[in-house]
């Protein structure tokens, strides 16, 4: 089904069924931080109501206790933490002490429910990121609030949970790429280390318990490191949010496998669902049914908007409990009076191709202005009878006016790789007004469409991470603003 779907074949785990039951222990006392040794400010830590408080100056508090024993290789850590609003901090393992700067040997996990920017800065990668590797970009945790983190380490594989929720399932290549955030990186042995981030970050830290597993343990399974790979260990280790927004759950695709198939390929995933006339959602009932369905599940949850009557079938207060939603003009009223689905061959009647085009840019202008949608997905689609004339068609001028009315609106562009559209000169062009761009696929069934297309985008385009758009929290979505005004 997958193309890169190789964890089920070629798996080898051994050296657990020799071993004896591993125990929990504790790393902390709950009083001191006997066993523990900072640097750089060790003021920013400090023992408070039985947990480990960093707060303050750029720190890192490393295990030296008892337990060390030379490192730790495989192992099962489990950690209870409390992040306070905007904080940012982290995890690390495999590290070793090192009197200033941010750790150089190790992994990190990142702790970033709400990270506030910090110059031109805003850290995309949330709370459960393998950082730079496997990134999570949506928040799963509210601030101030404990919730547990357990990383699972054997041989060459990292498992993060947090809550129990299996984010991260990360297979070290053999040939691991000396690139990007594995320079000089391999999973190896070491201590534990707590993050001081900042003066800003507050962050908490208990019971934190360690199961050492048995150091011959193997588990490993083969990984492809081909361009795509590499193009993901970049982009995620650069900031940029790899989230796939357009992914339907179709044709018996289910959630599971979704995720399933982005831990393997690092991206994050946005399910759409479908919302209009004569698809499965036709009310706020049918609404409020999908999002208690997959409440919890670690992806985005979006609304595909549906034909141009969906604003007056659902409440706006529904539709603002989707994290987004896009639409697209491939439903349109032709020059017949009559709805017409552009992607259905019987639907169309193309009698000039100039009064058409003049026809759809003058609607995708009327979508993207009166339509409370955060994002314009399928992007200069064209019907099969005239999609052969795409470069003659989207003439500049007509280019322009789509971007203009996405510029002024505050409505994002998806690159799409499904379609491959638009072209590299709408992008450039749309980058140059302002427009942020998300990435889609639009799954037509069961198999999931790789981003490739996408990724061509960004690297020939020139897109930095601040051109992604990314949902926006809570009273700030477009819909939202409707309400307002």
């Amino acid at each position: 089904m997958y193309t890169r779907s190789l964890l089920s074949a070629g798996l080898v785990i051994t050296g657990l069924l020799q071993a004896q039951p591993a125990e929990w222990t504790s790393l902390f006392d709950g009083s001191t931080l006997e066993g523990w040794k900072a640097s750089e400010n060790p003021a920013s830590f400090k023992v408070e109501d039985r947990a480990i408080v960093a707060h303050g100056p750029r720190a890192h508090l490393f295990y030296t206790g008892p337990e060390l024993q030379g490192g730790f290789k495989n192992f099962d850590l489990s950690v209870e933490v409390n992040a306070e609003p905007g904080a940012n901090s982290g995890i690390y393992f495999h590290t070793q002490y090192q009197e200033t700067g941010w750790p150089s040997r190790g992994f990190e996990i990142q702790i970033n429910n709400s990270a506030t920017q910090h110059g031109d800065y805003l850290e995309m990668k949330k709370t459960g990121s393998l950082y730079g590797l496997r990134n999570v970009y949506k928040q799963l945790i509210p601030d101030s609030t404990w919730f547990t983190m357990q990383i699972l380490v054997q041989d060459r594989n990292v498992e993060i949970r947090v809550n129990g929720t299996l984010l991260v399932d990360y297979f070290e290549p053999m040939d691991a790429p000396d690139a990007g955030p594995r320079r000089g990186k391999r999973l190896d042995h070491g201590t534990f280390a707590l993050q001081g981030h900042d003066p800003e970050s507050r962050v908490a830290f208990r019971n934190l318990r360690v199961k050492r597993l048995p150091d011959d343990i193997e588990k490993r399974t083969p990984v492809i490191v081909d361009g795509f790979y590499l193009q993901v260990l970049q982009l995620g280790s650069a900031n940029y949010p790899l989230v796939d927004f357009h992914t339907h759950l179709k044709g018996g695709l289910t959630m599971d496998e979704i995720l399933t198939h982005g831990r393997q390929v690092g991206f994050s995933y946005g399910i759409a669902v479908n919302c209009g006339l004569g698809f499965s959602i036709t009310n706020d009932a049918g609404i409020h049914a999908f999002l208690q369905e997959h409440s919890g599940a670690p992806v985005f949850l979006g609304m595909q908007a549906e034909g141009r009557e969906w604003v007056k079938l659902f409440s706006p207060r529904a539709v603002a409990r989707f994290d987004y939603v896009f639409t697209d003009a491939m439903t349109i009223t032709d020059h017949r009076g009559k709805r017409t689905r552009l992607w259905i061959p019987d639907e169309v009647e193309i009698l000039d191709k100039q009064a058409f085009m003049e026809g759809l840019v003058a609607a995708i202008e009327r979508i993207v202005s009166t339509e409370p949608i955060d994002i314009y997905v399928n992007p200069t689609f064209l019907p099969d009878v005239i999609a052969a004339d795409y470069d003659f068609l989207w003439t500049p001028e007509r280019r322009q006016r789509v971007i203009a009315a996405c510029a002024k609106h505050g409505v994002a562009l998806e690159i799409n790789s499904r379609y491959q559209i638009p072209k590299s000169n709408f992008i450039r062009e749309a980058k140059k007004a302002g427009l942020k761009f998300t990435l889609g696929t639009n799954n037509p069934g069961r198999d999931i469409v790789e981003n490739t297309y996408g990724l061509a985008m960004i690297r020939d385009c020139g897109l930095n991470w601040q051109d992604m758009w990314m949902p926006k929290p809570d009273g700030q979505k477009r819909i939202q603003q409707r309400l307002k005004n």
